[in-house]
């Protein structure tokens, strides 16, 4: 029932997650539903879509963790109905927090819409 990749939520947004290694991809592509402002998809979603694509990284390794802090960079408005590549990776590992990197880009021009800076907890054995 994730609101991000949750296939059963019914207002989700439903994004496939692929892992592989330590980096995590999907494609998006927000629709009328997302807008915050005059076809402009809501800066929560874009963070949402950030923060789920870290997350995936660890849940599909079965690690158990949770958000600890996201920093959030809005660098170019996006428009509703433009496809995205969504893309989140692990930077380094100290005992149990990890920290990721995540990325939105236009799959048409392939220019960064928003990135993130996260750190998870990883839970305790």
């Amino acid at each position: 029932m994730c609101f991000a990749c949750g296939p059963e939520n019914p207002i989700g947004l439903k994004i496939e997650f692929h892992v592989h290694g330590d980096e995590c991809t999907a494609e998006f592509t927000p629709s009328e539903n997302h807008v915050g402002f005059r076809n402009t998809v809501h800066g929560g979603i874009i963070y949402t879509v950030l923060d789920d694509v870290t997350a995936n990284i660890l849940y599909q390794q079965g690690r158990k963790a949770h958000t600890a802090r996201c920093e959030i960079r809005y660098r170019q408005p996006c428009a509703v109905g433009e496809k995205l590549l969504v893309r989140g990776w692990i930077e380094t590992e100290r005992r149990r927090l990890v920290m990721l990197k995540g990325e939105i880009r236009r799959c048409s021009d392939n220019v960064v819409v928003a990135d993130c800076e996260s750190s998870f907890m990883l839970e305790k054995h």
